[in-house]
């Protein structure tokens, strides 16, 4: 009886290089008890290979993984793919070099189906893609015998003569054997950052990566003319997983196979279902028993935790691991989130501020007392009646709680927060391109996308069809037109979509007034405007959470068919349609409240309408600034909570339970397969395909944009976006540890067109609170009363002084309230916010001077507001340099060190050099020394002499 084993490695013509060679065979005689019996007496090939970490022989490990599709028997059973390890099969594979996949030889039985065609074509181009892997010099295997039902792995590994190749290709930083003391501060400074070390020691994670450095590396772009340079000692560990992984990616993605219609690389075969799915190895399991010390494993519990949300994260281990872009994400998020500390704390004392006030404020306690008996004119026609404004006693307190003075002073505070972080955040930025050795790191220019190779060649075609003699082609901005139109017409049409929702809502808040106005209960007449108010929030939310998905794909799709050159402009692209669709989307409902509500009123008599029928809403006696708070609290609050954390939790387990459901149906179909234990590469197989950074950074700039732009509102925004964030670093950490599939590692020295993104955004928040400030609060007002109007230079009489007076003869027909006697006496005169001329005037009900003098107040503060913050921004800019000094001085020192070590290798080669010659002198010596007879008869040994080789 013969013993069949599935994996036989057979040599290449490359010394080095071995395909996998695979056949799935029928053989005749074949006893499945006995096989079974010595399987079970042999040792556990999986435990050797470390359950899909290693190849089969437990030795080369395992650095991509490729998964494709392909159909079983008719029967459902699991071809079984083997290898005769015999030496016939051997000297017929070395003879007659097979691709990986074309030895694969599915032996059918009488009546099986033929492969349908598509099936076959896509073998095809992955049995020429993978021969051009082996030719690029990496080891492949196959596996076919899994779990999971009509799915085949294609295990890659990158041998160490591969890697030296790429790293220098890359031109990646590998630590040399050079060592040097990193500079430590001296004196007082030294005494301070110890003690704070010692103090911030229970917050510290306990990894290895995290601990102070005293000593580093030289690092120098890898090169295999200057191996001896590096510190090879341990050749298994030189490249860690993560750049193994990223240069496998680098080969994968410019190896392409041409005997299809066209060529096609990684990203094409993917898109066209070729491969299914390609994807780094975790490094093993985070959880359960006797798992072996792994990254994964301490980045779960050393920040992947909600247990340590009070903890520093591992910066350099997530690097480590996911890759500089990654890192710097999470490095970034972790910079934003600690300068929110200080932003709450002066938010809160804003708040406690206007709580310790407000029995202090003369404007409030005038509208609260009932004694003055100020008469208001309706709300709406005929429905309404007229009111006390002493009703809007709650609305008024409430309002100075965040239309006080120290809102002003936030909102300053709020604008220099914006530029310290912004250059606090470039500072820590140097200092991790100096730890992560990125310092002179130039991005180079990427692959073309699949996308656009195939449109060029589409175009080429084209003009060899019309016989046109063609240059390498290329797309122009005559090609892109269609897309640049559509995309412009796009975006044109979703603005106006959010508009006209925004509009909805409108008239949906003005026909709710109108109609609960009617209400016969007293309670209901009197809660009419905050129920307006929170429903029309609830209804703007949940289209925000809506439009916020369909603009996502929206987005995507326009930016798809302009057709990007490279994934980096794709990105860029992606990035800028899909933040200008959210900003508006997001922001929309709030601008109306801060600036259109309650500025196209009209007045008493003389109403602006809607339709002929719709009268267009007031802000309240105590100004809209209330009501902007509790649209933006609502809106704030529940996008983090429903979109950014349930929608993240959710929307992932979901998923999983989806295909657990799957895999547990088709695992009752074979209860064989169902017995194995899972392969790595399986078990990540299952996992969530990684889709990018842009949704994790999409939803904290438009964060940053609540915290900023609108803070004069709301002071408590720095607050509840901290506590989000604290939640949003464990939970976006255990997605990337544990949810999703692992990520190839991206080398990256910033955050890209986000920086450019958050300081856009820090000088618009300047300008609109100048105007929150000026436009939607009572501050100007009430500063130009005081120092203009006022008797006694107090608020007394503000109330009264910013109300005009209207007629109720004046009321156009069918406009006067149905019932006049609601208040239980007739009213003569009716007050309404506004500046002007009153009924008894020559110009009755023109607009007033003291309107002028406001807005002229207005229009100065917003002017000298913008301006002074906006110097004091560009001069915190200015007075923090962008590098730290200390990182400045440790660039310098290994520049110097670096010529130093050349330098000395130079004199090297030189001594060297002066050596052999010496040596060939003295021989040249001794061979003139001989006899004039002897040395014509050995005229071959003296010019063997003279031609001794100098190689340094």
């Amino acid at each position: 009886m013969r013993v069949n084993k599935k994996y036989s490695c057979l040599p290449a013509e490359e010394k080095g290089i071995h395909i996998i060679n695979i056949r799935a065979i029928e053989d005749i005689g074949y006893d499945q008890h006995e096989s079974t019996l010595l399987n079970s007496l042999s040792k556990n090939p999986d435990a050797d290979c470390k359950y899909g970490l290693y190849f089969r022989d437990g030795k080369r490990k395992v650095d991509y993984i490729l998964v494709y599709h392909y159909k079983k028997s008719s029967a459902g059973k699991t071809l079984t793919r083997r290898v005769h390890h015999n030496d016939s099969s051997a000297r017929s594979a070395k003879q007659d070099q097979p691709l990986p996949g074309r030895g694969v030889q599915l032996e059918m039985g009488e009546g099986e189906p033929h492969v349908d065609y598509h099936e076959d074509d896509k073998r095809f181009r992955r049995e020429e893609y993978e021969g051009n892997l082996v030719e690029a010099g990496l080891e492949l295997e196959r596996d076919e015998d899994t779990k999971i039902h009509g799915v085949g792995f294609v295990k890659i590994h990158a041998p160490w003569n591969v890697l030296c190749r790429e790293a220098e290709f890359l031109k990646l930083k590998m630590p040399t054997k050079k060592m040097y003391q990193i500079n430590q501060t001296h004196g007082l400074l030294k005494k301070i950052n110890s003690v704070i070390q010692k103090i911030t020691e229970p917050i510290q994670p306990k990894v290895a990566e995290h601990k102070p450095q005293t000593v580093k590396r030289l690092s120098y772009p890898f090169s295999r003319e200057k191996q001896h340079l590096f510190d090879l000692s341990d050749r298994d560990s030189f490249f860690d997983s993560k750049t193994r992984s990223t240069i496998v990616y680098e080969i994968l993605k410019r190896t392409t196979c041409t005997k299809a219609k066209y060529s096609m690389g990684i990203t094409s075969l993917l898109a066209n279902g070729v491969y299914s799915a390609a994807y780094p190895l975790h490094d093993g399991d985070y959880e359960g028993e006797n798992i072996e010390p792994n990254d994964r494993k301490l980045l779960c519990e050393e920040w992947a935790s909600y247990g340590v949300f009070y903890k520093y994260q591992p910066i350099d281990l997530v690097r480590k691991y996911f890759g500089e872009k990654i890192g710097l994400y999470f490095a970034w998020l972790g910079v934003y989130t600690q300068m929110l500390i200080p932003a709450s704390i002066v938010g809160i004392i804003v708040f406690l501020y206007g709580c310790a006030t407000v029995d202090e404020n003369i404007p409030s306690m005038e509208m609260c007392d009932q004694r003055n008996n100020i008469t208001m004119c309706p709300l709406c026609d005929r429905t309404c009646s007229y009111w006390k404004m002493s009703s809007a006693c709650a609305t008024a307190r409430a309002s100075h709680l965040f239309d006080n003075p120290a809102t002003v002073f936030f909102s300053v505070f709020m604008a220099l927060w914006a530029a310290t972080f912004m250059e606090h955040w470039k500072r820590k930025q140097m200092r991790l391109n100096y730890r992560w050795d990125l310092t002179g790191f130039e991005e180079e220019e990427d692959h073309p996308r699949a996308e656009y190779e195939a449109k060029v060649l589409e175009k080429s075609l084209r003009k060899e069809h019309k016989h046109k003699e063609t240059d390498k082609e290329k797309l122009t901005w005559k090609d892109r037109f269609p897309a640049y139109l559509t995309n412009f017409v796009g975006i044109i049409f979703m603005v106006g979509l959010t508009f006209a929702i925004v509009f909805g809502v409108i008239i949906y808040r003005i026909s709710t007034a109108a109609a609960l106005a009617i209400s016969s209960t007293p309670s209901g007449r009197s809660s009419v405007r905050v129920t307006v108010t929170a429903t029309a929030v609830i209804i703007n939310l949940v289209v925000i959470i809506i439009l916020d998905e369909v603009y996502s794909c929206i987005a995507r799709w326009l930016t798809q068919i302009e057709v990007p050159k490279t994934d980096k402009n794709f990105e860029e692209r992606l990035i800028f349609k899909a933040f200008l669709l959210k900003f508006v989307n997001a922001y929309t409902p709030i601008f109306y409240v801060a600036f259109f509500k309650g500025r196209f009123v009209g007045r008493p008599g003389d109403y602006v309408y809607i339709f002929h029928s719709f009268r267009m809403e007031e802000c309240a006696p105590g100004g809209c600034l209330m009501e902007l708070c509790i649209q933006l609290s609502i809106i704030m609050l529940g996008k983090q909570l429903i979109q950014n954390n349930l929608f993240e939790i959710g929307i992932p387990k979901m998923k999983k339970f989806i295909r657990y459901m799957k895999l547990k149906r088709r695992r009752s179909l074979d209860h064989e397969e169902h017995m194995k234990k899972k392969q790595r590469y399986e078990v990540d197989y299952n996992l969530e395909p990684f889709a990018g950074l842009t949704p994790e950074y999409m939803e904290m700039i438009i964060q940053f944009g609540f915290v900023t732009l609108f803070v004069a509102s709301f002071p408590l925004a720095p607050l509840f976006a901290l506590l989000n964030n604290i939640i949003e670093i464990r939970l976006d950490a255990k997605k990337f540890v544990t949810e999703l599939r692992r990520p190839v590692a991206v080398r990256a020295k910033d955050i890209g067109i986000w920086y450019n993104i958050l300081r856009g955004i820090g000088k618009l928040a300047v300008i609109i609170n100048a105007f929150v400030i000026s436009f939607t609060s009572d501050f100007i007002p009430r500063l130009v009363y005081l120092y203009m109007y006022s008797e006694n230079g107090t608020m007394h009489g503000f109330v009264n002084h910013t109300l005009s007076s209207f007629n109720v003869s004046d009321f156009q027909a069918g406009t006067a309230p149905n019932d006049p006697m609601d208040l239980g006496y007739e009213v003569q005169i009716c007050r309404y916010k506004d500046y002007r001329e009153p009924p008894w005037s020559e110009n009755k009900y023109d607009i007033s001077k003291d309107f002028w003098a406001v807005l002229a107040a207005r229009l100065a503060f917003v002017i000298v507001f913008q301006n002074l913050v906006m110097f004091m921004s560009d001069f915190v800019d200015w007075i923090i340099p962008d590098i730290p000094k200390d990182i400045s001085q440790q660039i310098h020192k290994e520049k110097v060190l670096m010529v130093e070590v050349f330098m000395r290798e130079e004199q090297g080669k030189l001594q060297m050099l002066e050596t052999w010659k010496d040596k060939d002198k003295k021989k040249g010596e001794n061979c003139n020394n001989h006899s004039p007879r002897l040395s014509r008869s050995h005229s071959g040994s003296l010019s063997s002499c003279h031609s001794y080789p100098l190689d340094v």
